[in-house]
């Protein structure tokens, strides 16, 4: 009986280490897409095949993943190396995904250099109501929040000098209320968790260097809510180069992704939720040549709850 304890024990930890530390779900080699099956519906087959670059076989894996509370907010995918192609880059532009079906959003995918930069300041309001979307007030921890956003695929600040079609035409504001980039997201997962591989992507910019950003929202089935936002990015230099799965959850907040109504949850929690921010992962790159690598970042947002699998195999 012992030792079936500590088998049983053995095998959680390395499961959550697994969970903890990231873990790779796409094989090596640049972008295929698969045939569909003819076992998927209807709205599943139409949001695989617009997730054009993406492998079908990995958004099934993803799709079918379940967040473990105290987990962290992102895990790598592919061993956290794009497989995007940076000889892909020819100009400045943005490939927009169509909704699928059930007015869902798909990919994204931009072709990005310092000319698209722009800022927050100044920018009207958000009308648009992604699937799932509700808006709905909570109490948590005794403060009233709202624990949704209406999540960019690509971030407003990288698309500026881009038409509502994604091609080049000097003036434009960056992409604020498009349908196609923008979906449900909880609050935690698009200014914290989103932020630090967006920042990336941004001091890349910065510093005149040209890449090819692309986010997958991840549904499964046919919820409305997407459980995670798939992003991946690559510098036509080398010096950018991450692939992640970020999760779609909100700290104190547990969510029906069918709908996208949640509820305060006090048991629902993410790994160093307190801790992680993007302005500490970007502030020495901002004044310097060298970009956040995935390692800091990865190292960020792991290291308060793998601390407890560590200490639980001491």
């Amino acid at each position: 009986m012992v030792k079936l304890m500590r088998r049983v024990g053995i095998a959680g930890l390395l499961s959550l280490s697994l969970l903890l530390g990231g873990c790779s779900l796409l094989t090596s080699g640049t972008d295929t897409t698969s045939s569909t099956t003819s076992q998927q519906s209807e709205s599943s087959r139409n949001q695989t095949t617009s997730t054009t670059g993406n492998t079908q076989q990995t958004y099934k894996q993803l799709a079918k993943m379940t967040y473990q509370s105290g987990s962290a907010a992102a895990i790598k995918v592919n061993s956290g190396k794009s497989t995007l192609a940076a000889s892909q880059w020819k100009n400045s532009k943005i490939d927009y995904g169509n909704l699928d079906s059930l007015n869902r959003t798909t990919t994204d995918t931009a072709y990005l250099s310092k000319a698209n930069l722009g800022r927050s300041e100044g920018r009207t309001a958000q009308t648009w109501s992604p699937t799932g979307w509700h808006n709905q007030p909570l109490t948590v921890n005794g403060k009233r929040v709202y624990p949704q956003n209406r999540g960019h695929l690509i971030a407003y600040t990288l698309s500026f000098n881009l038409t509502s079609n994604g091609q080049y035409r000097a003036g434009e504001d960056g992409s604020l209320d498009n349908p196609k980039n923008l979906a449900t997201q909880t609050a935690y997962s698009n200014q914290k968790t989103m932020q630090i591989y967006e920042d990336q992507v941004r001091t890349a910019l910065e510093q005149g260097k040209k890449v090819i950003y692309r986010v997958t929202t991840v549904f499964r089935g046919n919820e409305l809510m997407p459980r995670g936002y798939w992003s991946q990015a690559v510098s036509t230099d080398g010096s950018v180069n991450f692939n992640v799965y970020i999760w779609n959850v909100e700290p104190g907040v547990s969510f029906d992704y069918a709908t996208g109504r949640g509820k305060a949850d006090s048991t629902m929690q993410v790994a160093g939720a307190d801790k992680v921010s993007s302005s500490q992962n970007t502030s020495t790159s901002r004044s310097s040549q060298s970009t956040t690598t995935s390692k800091q970042v990865e190292r960020e947002l792991v290291k308060y709850g793998y601390k407890y699998v560590k200490k639980a195999l001491n």
